[in-house]
């Protein structure tokens, strides 16, 4: 009997490392993602103040 509740432990450790870890890749994949649209918003920017004559 003992040996089912250390399995469930280990279980549940296992089940939170593998959400900590998809977590920090979706923090990772958002921060990417961020740079990409600052960087088109810019793009954008630069774009329509060069069509305005600015």
């Amino acid at each position: 009997m003992q040996w089912i509740v250390i399995a469930a432990v280990l279980a549940a450790t296992a089940g939170l490392l593998v959400l900590g870890v998809l977590a920090v890749r979706l923090w990772a994949d958002v921060r990417r993602l961020a740079r990409e649209v600052d960087a088109a918003s810019r793009a954008l920017g630069a774009a329509a103040g060069q069509l305005t004559g600015r």
